[in-house]
């Protein structure tokens, strides 16, 4: 299968040495970073390291924080809550979206029962009776 555009920022193109000269990191403590856990570049057959584009991304936050004077071992814990945030806030969203859909769902059905009908609304882990209230005749 091609390569889209959104696949470059993954894509394990870059050696070491480039990298190295791209985050002015020296090797050895790319390959430390690797055995911490702080970074996981792709191998190639032969058992080199490939680093893409996010990977290098990460090596400069990782420089950052290193620099602000935190330990490896600390942002590796900065790292994975700022990831496990992402997962959340994206989790939030996609829920945000599922109850606005069951809302106007719900808004339609709504609209299209009579007044003291039953509605029976199913979902994977619930079926709730609603009884439409009669309509006010004021």
């Amino acid at each position: 299968m091609p390569m889209t555009f959104d696949d470059f920022d993954t894509a394990p193109v870059f050696a070491i040495s480039v990298v190295a000269q791209l985050t002015g990191m020296h090797p050895q403590t790319l390959r430390q970073y690797d055995r911490v856990g702080l970074v996981t570049p792709q191998r190639t057959s032969g058992g080199g390291r490939r680093y893409s584009a996010r990977d290098v991304e990460r090596l400069r936050e990782i420089q950052h924080l290193s620099g602000a004077g935190v330990g490896l071992t600390g942002v590796k814990r900065i790292l994975d809550l700022e990831s496990l945030a992402d997962q959340l806030q994206a989790r939030v969203r996609q829920l945000e979206a599922d109850l606005e859909t069951a809302h106007r769902a719900l808004t339609q059905l709504q609209q299209r029962t009579t007044p003291g009908s039953d509605v029976v609304l199913r979902d994977s882990a619930a079926v709730v009776v609603w009884r439409r209230p009669p309509r006010s005749s004021l």
